[in-house]
């Protein structure tokens, strides 16, 4: 436990763990903590692309029978409309290929001007998982305590969450997802990423729907204030800014979630 305790400290970068009131807003707003990436130069200019004329190749997907389609469908929202956020995850390994594959699903996703602006850092190792709970549930309880107000906490309280992440250590895998604000193109010049966070959150939904597919559950959060901190240890560069953190795997003997219904499709879409 010492050596854990150690190794938790030295991870975080910090020795004192008191945790001090901050202003309601996400700290990488404001992050300065600099980890330049490879070749990184200084303020560049854009980097203008080689890619001038990019080729352009046949595209014929698929094209399946109108009763096929439906029956697609159906299966498809039946499948998803199983899906739930799970707090209670099992400690049971999880085949490191299918996280890969996973994540290689999430990366199809589109992207302005297809700069693919994602990091999925995959976390197994335990003292890392350890210190990531660690700082979390420091600025968690800050959150609950101070910053979300009287509202925020009643609405959480009928789902029976805290602060208290004790998934974060027992899940086999934690997967932090960054935005990438900028690119680094050749002689380390800056690239813009556009819509980079509409992007991110567009793959971040894909891969909810490929951890469903494969019978792997998670639950979605966005820990406020954590970025900085967590990108550090993690050795992300400062162009990186974290968006999502997922605790990934199979859901415990005894999981149980909130019966929450959603809303009827009268209610979510307009057709005009």
């Amino acid at each position: 436990m010492l050596q854990r305790e150690k190794k938790t400290k030295e991870l975080k970068g910090e020795s004192d763990s008191t945790s001090k009131a901050k202003p309601w807003v996400d700290q990488d707003l404001q992050d300065d903590t600099e980890i330049p990436s490879p070749n990184q130069g200084d303020d560049e200019e854009d980097d203008p692309g080689s890619e001038l004329d990019l080729p352009h190749v046949p595209y014929a997907p698929p094209r399946y029978a109108v009763d096929s389609m439906l029956e697609r469908s159906r299966d498809f929202y039946t499948l998803l409309n199983q899906r739930r956020s799970v707090r209670f995850i099992s400690p049971e390994p999880v085949p490191r290929e299918v996280i890969d594959n996973v994540i290689r699903t999430a990366g199809t996703a589109p992207s302005g001007a297809h700069t693919e602006p994602w990091t999925f850092v995959v976390v197994s190792d335990p003292d890392t998982k350890h210190a990531i709970r660690t700082i979390v549930e420091e600025e968690e309880e800050v959150n609950y305590r101070q910053r979300m107000g009287n509202k925020w906490v009643k609405d959480l309280a009928k789902i029976r969450t805290t602060w208290v992440k004790e998934y974060l250590d027992v899940a086999p895998y934690l997967l932090l997802i960054f935005k990438q604000t900028y690119g680094i193109g050749t002689g380390g010049k800056r690239k813009t990423h556009y819509y980079n966070e509409i992007s991110v959150s567009i793959s971040c939904g894909m891969l909810l729907a490929a951890l469903q597919n494969v019978g792997l559950v998670t639950v979605t959060s966005t820990p406020l204030n954590c970025g900085p901190r967590l990108r550090v240890i993690l050795q992300r560069p400062t162009n990186e800014k974290l968006l999502m953190l997922l605790p990934i795997g199979y859901p415990s003997d005894d999981a149980t979630v909130p019966d929450l219904k959603r809303k009827p499709l009268d209610d979510i879409m307009v057709h005009i």
